[in-house]
């Protein structure tokens, strides 16, 4: 395979030097499942997993290779097999919180250039979930672009349309249709050679369909619709690193059941930069926007001009930051613990 036509650049070569002059070979994982990768490299596609030095030497899960990534490996091409020891420094990745409890980081993709928040304009439509979104996206140091889908099922494109303008502050938004094969020819902008296109949404929000439509095959298989509520079927079931035919490259991934966030205090302020525009103006610079008088906030939403909901929405996501910041203080105090813990037995059991 071509290196430069899966993303490769100038850069990458750069931090790649080290692995290269001990004989490594490099490629970018393009699946991942239970720790074993598909790797494409020039050598083809082999069968990776990582080293014992790396997995002892690894702190945590984010560690680990992610698909998109780079890694610089030592190849068996006659068994179609790598050993991968080190991942190249992420240009960007899309982080979210690990479902559950567990307070971990999970990379749902590596080196994106931009990120395909797709949302469909049917009874799923869900403009809280859109915030979320693109608070991810801008944390993930990748151009968030947003596609609203199955433009057919919808009786008020124009009034959607604009809702999502008014929360999505300068974030390029089409509007497109599979079936009528309406709005998809834009977005062919974003996938040139080498440039990698993440795509994001619910189930069946058509990220499937998308990738069917740029590889102009059925590659992924498309369901229908749910009867009774709209949504979508459960499809894709991983995340895939595709080769499209013009050089560009796409990222798959399943819906995300719970989309709980990970970093993004300086998104935060992107995707909500109109409140905190008017928290500014506030007569007291440690206004809660509760009983205080000369609150812009309180004012804002008595006027209609800033909507209940999505106040509340962004209240939410401020206690859900404040409250992961606190757990990774734990964890961050842990692995510390772990890591010196594990150096130390190491030590002990040396000849």
């Amino acid at each position: 395979m071509n290196l430069k036509q899966l993303g490769w650049n100038e850069e990458l070569a750069k931090d790649f030097k080290q692995y290269e002059i001990e004989g490594y070979t490099v490629g970018r994982i393009a699946l991942e499942h239970k720790r074993m990768y598909r790797v494409f490299s020039e050598l083809g596609e082999l069968l990776a997993e990582v080293s014992g030095k790396f997995r002892f030497e690894t702190r945590g899960r984010e560690e680990f290779p992610a698909v998109g990534d780079w890694v610089a490996m030592s190849a068996r091409p006659e068994e179609g097999k790598a050993t991968i020891h080190a991942v190249l420094p992420r240009f960007s990745k899309f982080s979210r919180k690990i479902a559950g409890r567990t307070t971990e980081e999970q990379i749902v993709a590596a080196n994106v250039n931009t990120v395909f928040l797709v949302n469909a304009l049917n009874n799923d439509f869900n403009l809280r979930r859109i915030e979320r979104y693109l608070i991810m996206a801008w944390e993930s140091g990748a151009t968030p672009i947003i596609v609203l889908s199955k433009a057919d099922l919808c009786d008020d494109v124009e009034t959607k349309l604009a809702e999502v303008e008014a929360v999505a502050f300068g974030v390029p938004t089409y509007v497109t249709s599979s079936i009528e094969n309406k709005g998809l020819e834009p977005l062919h902008h974003y996938i040139g050679v080498g440039q990698t296109v993440a795509l994001l949404g619910s189930s069946g929000a058509g990220k499937s369909t998308l990738t069917n439509y740029f590889l102009g095959c059925e590659k992924q298989i498309v369901q229908d619709i749910r009867e009774g509520d709209d949504r979508g079927k459960h499809t894709t079931t991983h995340r895939e690193l595709v080769v499209l035919p013009n050089g560009g490259l796409i990222i798959d991934t399943p819906g995300m059941r719970e989309l709980q966030l990970w970093e993004s205090d300086d998104a935060s302020e992107q995707v909500f930069h109109d409140i905190h525009e008017l928290e500014n103006q506030c007569r007291f610079r440690d206004c809660t926007h509760g009983s205080e008088p000369g609150c812009a906030v309180k004012k804002a939403i008595a006027d209609g001009a800033l909507a209940q909901a999505r106040y509340d929405s962004y209240l939410k996501l401020q206690k859900e930051l404040a409250y992961l910041a606190r757990k990774e203080d734990v964890r961050a105090q842990l692995a510390e613990k772990a890591k010196w813990k594990k150096i130390s037995s190491g030590m002990k059991n040396r000849p």
